[in-house]
């Protein structure tokens, strides 16, 4: 699987939005090649190399994009964008069986690839909120020193100094448990069905019936997430639990509708936790540093879906049965937010000033927008400690901001 954290660092030097239409262009060439060609190999090339590398320059910079026009209701946006990959893995696989029936493989793959061209419009309606963070950096470091080192570039487009920020750290543990375990149910249930004595078309039910709950899991918790005095990292936590309880309950299901509810409650929960992992990326490192943190988080994390799957089906191998799968499964989340909770600050109930939090800007060297945008991402402490500057002048009113006790309230 092509580095997700190099399409980070390529948006952080030149922009989310020529970043997400080359990689629109790159998945929807590699489909077309792949429809033509005639070894394994040139599979491996086109749809693995080519497209791969697409997909990791979209996905990435499209959330980050997303993430940075909302500044209050984020979690919300963020559940509303994900549906569309509910919705898509929902169709997809009839829809690429029809194809398949209809025009033969060759043709199903040529549709495909005209159908990700389509990425490259959708990518030129991004609209780039600031200008580049490391190239704004760079170039005021060639002012002062002509001779910035190779090394110290790559530590600034990937954001490797995060790798010796504690938060991010534990965070991303996390997140990789959460991975390991989350994609088993979509690898096994259907299987795990049909051992257990149910028909083919009540197990590929079961699946689809988890696809539309994850849909409006997602919807919920982003609107959930927006109530007052609620954080969404304390949502994680709970959404993620849930996800381990009703994963350990799947496989004692003996009758079909029980399992179809524990299903459908599964993917509800697992639905709502999907865009609260994203979102709440910004409070552990601040937004100057989201873009860097998502890729290198999707980097870390992709060692956990890698092996999670495997070693669930290594147990079925050894045991004949999918319950330790499941357990195993389990397992996995509940270890993630075992972690999550050891995070800094996490039993606090306002969010606290992330430690990587962006530097403040002079009047003299921003626009009008960014002034803007960087009161909208300051905390309620910093604001009211500013509220007499210039950049705390740009907004009417701040009622809506509640402000903080000395050293921080606590639960």
């Amino acid at each position: 699987m092509p580095d997700v954290s190099k399409g980070t660092a390529v948006c952080n030097a030149y922009g989310a939005r020529p970043v997400v239409m080359i990689g629109g262009f790159l998945s929807g060439l590699g489909l077309i090649l792949a429809s033509q060609a005639t070894t394994l190999v040139h599979l491996y090339l086109t749809m693995g190399l080519i497209s791969g590398t697409g997909w990791a320059l979209v996905f990435t910079p499209t959330i980050a994009s997303l993430m940075q026009y909302f500044s209050t209701r984020r979690s919300l946006a963020m559940g509303l964008g994900l549906t569309g990959v509910g919705l898509s893995s929902f169709a997809f696989s009839p829809f690429f069986q029809y194809l398949v029936e209809a025009y033969g493989w060759r043709g199903a793959l040529l549709i495909l690839g005209g159908l990700s061209l389509n990425i490259v419009a959708s990518g030129a309606l991004i609209r780039p909120l600031e200008p580049r963070k490391v190239v704004k950096n760079n170039e005021s470091n060639s002012m002062s020193d002509s001779s910035v080192s190779f090394f110290s570039r790559i530590c600034e487009y990937f954001e490797l100094s995060l790798l010796l920020h504690r938060g991010f750290l534990t965070y991303s543990l996390a997140v990789t448990c959460f991975n390991a375990g989350y994609f088993i149910p979509y690898v096994h249930l259907v299987a795990h069905s049909r051992l257990v004595g149910f028909s083919e078309y009540q197990a590929a039910f079961v699946i689809s019936s988890t696809g539309v709950t994850d849909i409006v899991g997602r919807v919920v918790s982003g609107w959930v997430s927006y109530l007052p005095r609620v954080r969404s990292i304390h949502l994680l936590t709970i959404w993620t639990a849930l996800v381990s309880l009703f994963l350990l309950l799947l496989p004692l299901q003996v009758n079909y509708r029980g399992l179809l509810a524990i299903s459908l409650a599964y993917g509800f929960s697992a639905g709502a936790m999907t865009p609260l992992v994203f979102s709440v990326v910004p409070e552990i490192v601040g937004l100057e540093r989201m873009v860097g943190a998502l890729g290198l988080i999707q980097l870390i994390e992709s060692v956990g879906g890698l092996f999670g799957a495997p070693l669930s089906g290594w147990l079925r191998d050894i045991t004949g049965a999918y319950i330790w799968s499941f357990v195993l499964a389990s397992g996995f989340l509940m270890a993630g937010t075992i972690i999550t909770m050891l995070l800094p600050n996490f039993f606090s109930c306002t969010d606290p000033i992330p430690d990587c939090s962006p530097k403040k800007l002079s009047r003299d060297t921003v626009t009008e927008d960014e002034i803007f945008k960087q009161v909208l991402s300051l905390d309620s402490d910093e604001i009211t400690q500013h509220a007499n500057t210039k950049i705390a002048e740009t907004l009417p009113s701040q009622n809506h901001i509640t402000d903080w006790t000395e050293g921080g309230a606590n639960c």
